[in-house]
């Protein structure tokens, strides 16, 4: 028992940290949509407001990509699914030893990288434009057709690899069944085949659609004058971002959840009522009487479907009326009050820091003045120093530039031992112990 309970908790924690891995991101930025500073950030926290979603709406070029991305979406679903659609058929019915081989010919362009795809696309179409003799205007070189076109050849594996699935589970009987009482292999297919096929084409446009949405690699050398809106956003990121693009992520998150929730709350229903339609007696169905449940009746999806609503009207309303001009200004002031202390709180740093080397300057020069009036003054023929003359003025006559008891240069015997050369007593061997020598006669 505790082992179980143990592992139950370790099932929940790991759950926890997945989806907190997963939708944190998510969660954080949708925050910083509703924080006024001009940078997304979730904390610190200033002001609510609602600019962003206005500014978001009024950027020309955010809705042009959101246009264009659309278009190229609705085309890339048309042209993916059909020709998803049609492998799909082929992998079925091919010849069964050359099944395996078809099948990695129809998904080699997923493992190809998007890079090499967006240029092939680009340089293939544009090589058949020029052997056409079409201009450079012509629809080959179009940015919608080739965006399409590029993103179709991988697109068109996803969705055969979703069709490919449903299609395993119908019985071809059913077809040879329609032939055998006159219909022809085209009302066969409407009539038959597509009916059972709804829910898997419905999966695979709506993953097509998603996918061209999203797409950068391949669109971005095949766009031509219609950038998408993955184009816009990352040329806006190059330039800096603003939390009008947290905004435009935060509609996109609660347009995908509404549908998830609007989607999962259609299928529950079904379910309950072919339940209530199970166990309903004969005379209920052919009275009208059965009662069946409700939207919101046990199914929790319909639940989250109308929170989701009423918090976005809840948003919208408190939109409409709110204004942050005041918050925003308080905040302005405060961060104008902060920065001026910090301003003098840096001016009078500086100013101690000034007036403490100033001190240490006066008192450095005060001892060095009462060292020099203590010590002994220096001679001013005389040199002590271990170059002997060497740095005389007179040395470069060849005199000595020191006479003692008056007597004139002229009647001074020179030393025995001293040079008489411009250097001195440079030389002089007892010149490094501070000596002079002299012979006396």
């Amino acid at each position: 028992m505790k082992n179980l309970s143990f592992l139950r908790l370790s099932v929940w924690f790991y759950l926890a940290i997945f989806f907190a891995y997963l939708l944190g991101p998510l969660v954080i930025m949708s925050v910083t949509a509703f924080n006024s500073p001009g940078f997304p950030q979730a904390t610190p926290w200033e002001c609510l407001t609602f600019e962003w979603f206005s500014a978001l709406f009024q950027d020309e070029r955010i809705l042009n990509g959101i246009k264009n991305s659309i278009l190229v979406g609705a085309g890339t679903v048309v042209l993916s699914v059909a020709m998803g659609l049609a492998g799909a058929l082929m992998l079925t019915q091919i010849w069964p030893k050359l099944r395996a081989t078809y099948y990695t010919v129809i998904i080699a362009p997923i493992l190809i990288p998007g890079v090499v795809i967006g240029i092939s696309t680009l340089v293939f179409w544009d090589r058949i434009n020029r052997m056409v003799g079409l201009g450079a205007d012509s629809f080959l070189s179009n940015g919608l057709f080739l965006t399409i076109i590029g993103q179709s050849t991988f697109i068109a594996s996803y969705c055969m690899l979703v069709l490919v699935a449903r299609l395993q589970r119908y019985d071809i009987a059913l077809t040879e069944a329609a032939l055998d009482l006159g219909a022809t292999h085209a009302q066969a297919f409407r009539k038959v085949l597509l009916p059972f096929m709804k829910p898997a084409i419905a999966s695979a446009a709506v993953l097509a659609f998603l996918a061209s949405f999203e797409n950068y690699n391949t669109t971005t050398f095949t766009f031509g004058e219609y950038p998408t809106l993955t184009i816009e956003l990352a040329q806006k990121v190059r330039y800096g971002i603003t939390p009008a693009i947290s905004a435009l992520a935060f509609i996109i998150v609660v347009l995908t959840v509404f549908a998830a929730l609007f989607n999962e709350a259609t299928i529950r229903r079904r379910e309950l009522v072919a339940a209530a339609r199970k166990d309903a007696t004969v005379e209920e169905l052919e009275s009208g009487r059965l009662r069946l449940p409700g939207f919101l009746s046990s199914n929790w999806a319909a639940l989250g479907l109308v929170g989701v609503a009423c918090f976005t009207i809840v948003i919208v309303g408190t939109a409409t009326v709110y204004s942050p001009a005041q918050c925003i200004a308080e905040v302005k002031e405060q961060k104008r009050l902060e920065t001026e202390l910090r301003i003098q709180e840096l001016r009078q740093r500086r100013a101690d820091e000034a007036a403490r080397r100033a001190a240490e300057e006066a008192e450095n020069g005060a001892s060095d003045a009462g060292g020099a009036t203590t010590s002994e003054p220096a001679p001013s023929g005389g040199n002590n120093s271990g170059f002997g003359g060497v740095f005389d003025p007179n040395a470069l006559g060849g005199g000595d530039a020191a006479t003692s008891d008056g007597e004139d240069e002229s009647s001074a015997p020179a030393p025995a031992t001293g040079g008489s050369s411009a250097f001195g007593g440079a030389f002089d061997p007892n010149a490094l112990s501070g000596s002079n020598t002299s012979d006396d006669n």
